[in-house]
């Protein structure tokens, strides 16, 4: 059972309540910011909790059981606290969210109504809604392995071994020109195979969005230049000049694997499962030792 602590407990008794509501968050980096729905900001712990943001949360559904149960909270994007580039390139992902109730006239005094984690955020018009998670959402995610086919290492992690700064895995490229959001020509790929790079990371080293690193879906060869497809938009505009890193990807297939990286002794998929194809194929009279006859 939650126990309220004194203080709060004796405001909350009264006559008149002076409550607020604020929210911690975590990054995964360690950054904390503080927000409240309260009309001025407010300390607790040494962290100041803003309310020039606007934030606001919805009403929250609790269900019994494992259910995952969640809320929402929304404001206006501030260069002082939540930023669209931030949002955009990730490093709210992931966070965890404390909901507070505070007593505004007296901050020390304040609980802990419950915790989350940020699930997907939405930006429009220069405001943002965040879906908060129940931490119960964590019994939903995948542990252990899977049986498949594919390959569940990552390229290069430990599980794999392939060496990602070797020179056949990794290049320094210069963006030469943009063509759109999400297709990149660059130059510094010469030396390596059409396709080499698709399935890989482009990591920004310079420009508005350096440190940023992003996923390419496919890397292609048109009329002798190098371009490079990414799968989600950079959150600052590309210019050309600007400086990056790239690393070579995988398809996940044994073939692969074993012609390109010379590295299927290490392949962590089941290419010789048999698949759904097998398991709803039809029997033929006359194959697989079957004539078509009785069975007894």
């Amino acid at each position: 059972m939650r126990q309220v602590p004194s203080a709060l407990a004796a405001q909350l008794s009264g006559g008149v309540t002076t409550l607020c509501h604020g929210w911690r968050v975590t990054r995964r980096d360690g950054l904390q910011l503080g927000f409240t729905d309260h009309d001025r900001d407010l300390e607790i712990d040494g962290l100041a909790f803003l309310a020039a943001s606007g934030v606001a949360g919805s009403e929250s559904v609790s269900t019994q059981g494992l259910a995952v149960s969640g809320a929402e909270v929304s404001g206006a994007l501030s260069a002082a606290t939540l930023t669209e580039a931030d949002l955009a390139a990730g490093r709210f992902d992931g966070a965890e969210v404390d909901h507070l109730l505070i007593d505004w006239s007296a901050p020390e005094n304040h609980m802990l109504l419950r915790r989350a984690i940020l699930g997907e955020v939405r930006r429009e018009g220069g405001a943002f809604t965040a879906e908060l998670r129940a931490l119960t959402d964590a019994l939903n995610q995948t542990r252990g392995r899977l049986f498949g086919a594919l390959c569940d290492a990552d390229l290069g992690d430990a599980r794999c071994g392939v060496d990602l700064t070797a020179p056949a895995h990794h290049a320094e490229v210069n963006v030469v020109a943009v063509e759109g959001p999400l297709r990149l020509v660059v130059s510094g790929l010469a030396g390596h195979a059409d396709g080499a790079f698709s399935h890989g990371r482009l990591a920004f080293s310079a420009g508005p969005n350096a440190g940023v690193s992003l996923e390419v879906r496919s890397h292609l060869r048109e009329s002798g230049a190098d371009i490079l497809e990414l799968w989600q938009r950079p959150p600052e505009t590309v210019m050309a000049g600007d400086a990056a890193q790239v690393t070579a990807g995988c398809d996940k297939r044994f073939s692969s694997c074993r012609a390109r990286f010379a590295n299927g002794v290490n392949f962590r998929g089941h290419p010789h499962m048999p698949g759904n194809d097998f398991l709803l194929t039809i029997a033929v009279p006359g194959e697989g030792g079957y004539d078509g006859g009785s069975l007894s």
